[in-house]
C-alpha cells in the first residue's frame, strides 16, 4: 500500500533561453500554488496527496508536465485553473482530466 493515495510531481526543469522546458511556464509557481492548494483543502499528509518537484521529464515540447501517481496519469496545464481542474477532478473526484492529458 502507498503512503500516498496521489503522489504528484511537477517538472520545474528550466533549460537555456530559446530551449523549450517546462521552467518557462512558471512551473515553480504553479506547483508552489498546487501545493497550498492541496494544503487549504486538507489533502495532504499521509493517506493523501504528495506534491514534489521533478527534474526534466522528458516531455517539454508538450507543454509545462504533472505526473499523478499511482495512476501514472501525464497532464499539461495553461494556468491556475487546469490545476484546480486535476484537483478536484482527479484527486478528489477520481476521474481523469481527458482534456489536459498528454
Amino acid at each position: 500500500m502507498s503512503h500516498y493515495k496521489y503522489h504528484l510531481f511537477f517538472c520545474t526543469n528550466q533549460r537555456q533561453p530559446g530551449e523549450t522546458s517546462c521552467g518557462q511556464y512558471n512551473a515553480a509557481e504553479i506547483r508552489e500554488y498546487a501545493k497550498a492548494r492541496i494544503k487549504e483543502l486538507g489533502l495532504d499528509g499521509e493517506g493523501g496527496v504528495r506534491i514534489n518537484t521533478a527534474g526534466c521529464l522528458g516531455r517539454c515540447e508538450e507543454g509545462p508536465v504533472i505526473v499523478v501517481y499511482p495512476q501514472e496519469t501525464w497532464y499539461t496545464y495553461i494556468d491556475r485553473q487546469d490545476v484546480d481542474e486535476i484537483i478536484s477532478e482527479h484527486l478528489q473526484a477520481g476521474r481523469i482530466v481527458e482534456r489536459l492529458l498528454i
